[in-house]
Parts: structure tokens; C-alpha cells; sequence
């Protein structure tokens, strides 16, 4: 049996959610109604949009822009600011009630989830009517809209729930995406984010059918293994599951084979920064914090070592995780040629799960003053930091935002 794989996405989540509340607190104007935006400062006005209005889109308004640039767009623009824990709470209501429904649920951001829908399509019947009655109750009983793209594939369903919106049911069968998506811009294609959509329009692919029907050796020469597998999801092609991750997780991890040995400390800490920034999202997305870290490397002769440190404070910190995974690879390497390198957390807690502090803890905040009230605020600074950085690269591909270190070349 051919699986059936759902893809649900919050309409305009942060704006979504920020105006129900706003309502709830007796505000009379609906933030959806009305040229808006979530994010940024609003005395400052600077920041990027996390999320827009359909009447601020209207205006040109684009997710991921400085607000600067969207005030020019429109000078009436009303901007609001984030609340990031009104977000996850909402989350966990979406993803408790889809569970009722599947318990093959994999969470890939704060607003956005896949549904394996094959296990109890016996239960509630044609995939089509089964997700229109879906959102249509997410509406009836949450207050926000949802579109959901139905597919065989992963990214066909992720490309189809991003079609016309919102409240919108979309399908992208295999044997239709000629239809359906060949003709769209190249940069509507899932993971192609605007390094890889120069690369292409310089190739003159400026379609999805165009790099569907590009020569794969062309694209390799040019986007390494990027281009091969873009032209991949441009295809249609893609078998990887619906991976459920339940909140009793014991461990998120991610690990690389470099292409080339890494030969200096510099190399290796360039490679942990990616894999730093992949576990850490992943954690963020699922609502863990790590109270572990260990650090594995893999040298060219294959002799594996690993160490770990357990924290003080349990995080999800994209700049924490790295700074105490290239502290766990400098006790580790002895010089030796490094083939493979990896990140594991464990000890995870539930984010919003209360932290118990130690003797030890609470003497070090009486002692430090002003200097723990610093580090509270650089620490909430970073959160916000890295939660805009999940908005952006979900919406426009991972390689939307890339570290400066990370285009260093080595020398």
C-alpha cells in the first residue's frame, strides 16, 4: 500500500495567534484584518518580519525583510511584538489534537508538521475529504486557519500546502507535478534558498520544470550534492518517512562525514557550527532543552572517541551547544586527520518544565548580581535570535541564513 503523507502549516502563525490573543484581551481590531506584522522593535523599529498580514502581503510585505524596508512598503504598517511563549503553548494544543487523529506526527517547526495518514486511512477514508474536514475543525475549535498539501512524497506534500492560502486543502500527486509545479519559479522549490536560485538562474533554470529536465552532472559541477538533490525534489523524488519524534525523546543528535578530512582545529569547528545549529533547532522545534552534550569524532585511521559534559542549566542555545561541543573537541583531539564528527544531546526536559537550581547554582545568582541579570538578558536575546532564524530558514531553506564562519574557505 502507497503511503499518504499530509503536510499541515498554520496560516501566518505568529500573526495568527498573536491576534487571537489580542482579541481574547479585548482588543476590538484583528491583526489579520489589517496591515501587520510580528516582529522586530517597535520603538526601534528594526528587526526582521517574522510573519505579515494578507493586507500587509498586499503591499509587498515579505516574511524574513527588514521592518525597515516593510515600513517603507507601507508607512500605516502595525507592528506587534512576538511572544514566543504564547506560540509554544499553542503548538502543543495543535500537535496534541492532530495526534488524536495519527500518532504518526513528525513536528518540523513551531507552526508546521507532518502526518503519515496511511495507518488510519481505514478509519476516516478518502485523504481529500479527511483533511478539508481536518482544518475545518483546527478553525472551529483553535480560531486559526491551516492549509495541508496531501502527497505520496514528503516534499510534494510541503510544496502542496504551500499553494494558494489560507484554509486551503492542495494535493501534488507525482503525476501531477508537471501540472502543478513545473511551472512555478525555481525558488518556490522546497530547500532552494536565493545562493542556490542565482546559481541556477545563471545556468538560465528559472523554472522547477527547468531544473527537473537539467543535466544532474551540470548541477553537481555546481551545487555539489545540493543540486543533485534539488533536482531530486524537482522530480518528485523523495523516500524519506514520516519520522515521528514523541516528547519523551532521550536524545536529538546529528552527525557528518566530511568530504575531506578535517586537518586543522578550524576545519572541525566550522563542521560543529552546522551540526551545532541543526541539533539545536531540532531541539527548539520539538520544545526540548539538552542538560547533556557529548561531542564524537571518527579519525581517518576509523578509531572513534567521544566525550560529554553535562550542563548546569538544560538549553536549546544554538551558541551554548557549540561553545561546549568545540570545548569537548579540544580535550578530545590528538592531532589525527578527522573523517567523521557528531553532536548528541540527552538528558532533554520539556522547555517550559521548571528548573531546579543547586545549592551551588543559587549561590553563584546571589553572588554575581547584576552580572546574572546581564547574562538573563543576553540569554533571551539569543533565544529570540535563534527562533527568527527558524522562521526564516522554514520559509525560505536552510541555506537562506549561513553563518559568516561557514563561507570561510580553508586555506
Amino acid at each position: 500500500m502507497e503511503k499518504t503523507i499530509f503536510h499541515i502549516d498554520v496560516n501566518s502563525a505568529y500573526l495568527s495567534w498573536s491576534a487571537l490573543e489580542c482579541l481574547a484581551k479585548g482588543e476590538t481590531t484583528d491583526l489579520r484584518d489589517i496591515p501587520s506584522i510580528i516582529g522586530g522593535d517597535m520603538e526601534k523599529r528594526h528587526g526582521v518580519v517574522l510573519a505579515k498580514s494578507i493586507p500587509a502581503k498586499a503591499f509587498g510585505v515579505k516574511t524574513g525583510e527588514p521592518i525597515v524596508n516593510a515600513m517603507r512598503k507601507c508607512p500605516r504598517l502595525l507592528l506587534h511584538p512576538p511572544d514566543h511563549t504564547l506560540y509554544h503553548r499553542r503548538s502543543r494544543e495543535l500537535m496534541e489534537f492532530l495526534s488524536h487523529i495519527s500518532p504518526d506526527i513528525e513536528q518540523v517547526s513551531v507552526d508546521e508538521c507532518y502526518m503519515d495518514y496511511t495507518s488510519v486511512a481505514e478509519k476516516y477514508g478518502d485523504p481529500y475529504s479527511a483533511a478539508t474536514q481536518m482544518k475545518d475543525s483546527i478553525y472551529k475549535k483553535f480560531g486559526y486557519t491551516v492549509n495541508i498539501g496531501i502527497s505520496n512524497r514528503k516534499v510534494l506534500a510541503k510544496m502542496a500546502s504551500d499553494f494558494k492560502k489560507p484554509n486551503l486543502v492542495h494535493t501534488l500527486y507525482l503525476n501531477e507535478i508537471q501540472e502543478k509545479m513545473w511551472p512555478l519559479p525555481v525558488s518556490s522549490l522546497y530547500m532552494c534558498g536565493q545562493s542556490s536560485v542565482e546559481v541556477l538562474r545563471k545556468l538560465e533554470i528559472l523554472t522547477i520544470g527547468d531544473l527537473a529536465a537539467a543535466d544532474k552532472a551540470v548541477l553537481a559541477s555546481h551545487l555539489k550534492s545540493h543540486g543533485i538533490m534539488l533536482w531530486e525534489y524537482a522530480n518528485g523524488i523523495d523516500e524519506s518517512n514520516v519520522i515521528t519524534e514523541h516528547v519523551d525523546l532521550k536524545g536529538i543528535g546529528n552527525s557528518i562525514t566530511l568530504k575531506q578530512d578535517a586537518l586543522t582545529k578550524e576545519d572541525s569547528y566550522r563542521a560543529l557550527l552546522g551540526l551545532a545549529e541543526t541539533v539545536a533547532a531540532r531541539l527548539r522545534n520539538s520544545h526540548q532543552l539538552a542538560g547533556m552534550i557529548s561531542t564524537e569524532i571518527k579519525y581517518n585511521t576509523f578509531r572513534k572517541v567521544s566525550h560529554q559534559i553535562t550542563l548546569p542549566s538544560p538549553v536549546h542555545s544554538t551558541d551554548v551547544i557549540y561553545a561546549k561541543a568545540c570545548a569537548l573537541f579540544d580535550e578530545l583531539w590528538d592531532g589525527t586527520p578527522v573523517r567523521l564528527l557528531g553532536i548528541r544531546t540527552s538528558k532533554l526536559s520539556a522547555e517550559d518544565e521548571p528548573i531546579q537550581l543547586s545549592i551551588f547554582d543559587m549561590e553563584q545568582v546571589q553572588a554575581s548580581g547584576c552580572q546574572a541579570a546581564e547574562k538573563t538578558f543576553s540569554a533571551a536575546k539569543q533565544q529570540r535570535l535563534d527562533q527568527a532564524l527558524d522562521s526564516i530558514r522554514k520559509k525560505y531553506g536552510a541555506d537562506s541564513v549561513i553563518r559568516g564562519s561557514l563561507l570561510h574557505k580553508k586555506r
